[in-house]
């Protein structure tokens, strides 16, 4: 698995960002939209394309565009870094295989404790029956 970064094929556009921050807020633009077509990406494979879009459906819109934004910082270049970190961290999760599960059988002495302790159990039940003369 390859970990490329995408930050080139990234369009990314500003806009001002909302709530605290007073005249700050108001007049600079710094929250930072990032905008990613898969299907026109050269770094993939058309497999990898498929991948991406299946994991990441819900961030995807109509157009294809893998949509990412960040206006936590207060400063637009600190935003435009939190978001290609970001849009490399999906990618990144997207394309990543899990390891397959070897089932493992259960061993002799933990079938053996059980069956006791079902027995235990179950005698405990019985001595609580009523005794008929």
């Amino acid at each position: 698995m390859q970990k490329s970064d995408i930050s080139s094929e990234l369009k990314l556009k500003t806009s001002r960002s909302s709530g605290k921050g007073g005249q700050n807020v108001n007049k600079v633009e710094t929250k930072v939209e990032a905008r990613w077509n898969i299907q026109n990406s050269a770094l993939f494979t058309e497999e990898q394309k498929k991948i991406i879009q299946k994991k990441l459906a819900n961030k995807i819109n109509d157009a294809g565009n893998l949509i990412v934004t960040a206006s936590s910082d207060r400063s637009q270049i600190g935003n435009k870094e939190i978001v290609i970190k970001k849009i490399n961290e999906l990618v990144t999760k997207a394309l990543h295989i899990p390891k397959k599960r070897k089932p493992s059988k259960v061993p002799q002495a933990v079938i053996e404790k059980r069956m006791k302790n079902k027995k235990i159990k179950g005698e405990i039940k019985e001595l609580r029956k009523r005794v008929d003369e």
